[in-house]
């Protein structure tokens, strides 16, 4: 499974982490930059990885950012991304299973420690439920597609 990594210099740390331990769990990890801790534009970060998962050239992406804020506002920009700021394993878990999220984004405040580790591993090892939630999922995309209105 193909895996895009972002980060902007505030993230740069966790980032680096991230792509080793994906990698030592054998998923592919493509790094979305930036690769430095020279201050960096996020939503370039972030906009890049969401398209290439609307493109379908990745099936995951994981973001991070000193907040995860600025991450997550960004990606849930483009169409058909649902980005989830997961502090938990159990966030990660409902973000994926209720929500059909296909966007972590990980605060790079977190240490990269067993529970880091545990957020990614639940995020993608789960499962979307389909049934009521992708009844509101629905409701998303045809928000998304402009032809609902509250």
């Amino acid at each position: 499974m193909k895996i895009g990594v972002g980060a902007d210099h505030r993230g740069i740390r966790l980032k680096s982490l991230l792509i080793g331990y994906l990698k030592k769990k054998g998923y592919k990890a493509s790094d979305y930059g930036t690769n430095s801790e020279k201050s960096a534009d996020y939503p370039e970060i972030a906009l890049r990885l969401a398209h290439d998962i609307v493109e379908k050239k990745i099936r995951f992406g994981i973001l991070s950012c000193y907040t995860g804020q600025g991450m997550a506002m960004t990606a849930n920009k483009v169409k058909g991304i649902r980005a989830a700021i997961c502090t938990t394993p159990e966030i990660a878990r409902l973000a994926r299973a209720h929500n059909n999220a296909n966007i972590l984004v990980i605060p790079g405040y977190l240490e990269f420690d067993r529970n880091a580790k545990k957020i990614i591993g639940t995020f993608l090892k789960t499962k979307f439920e389909g049934g009521r939630h992708l009844r509101r999922i629905n409701i998303i995309k045809r928000y998304e597609n402009s032809t609902y209105r509250i």
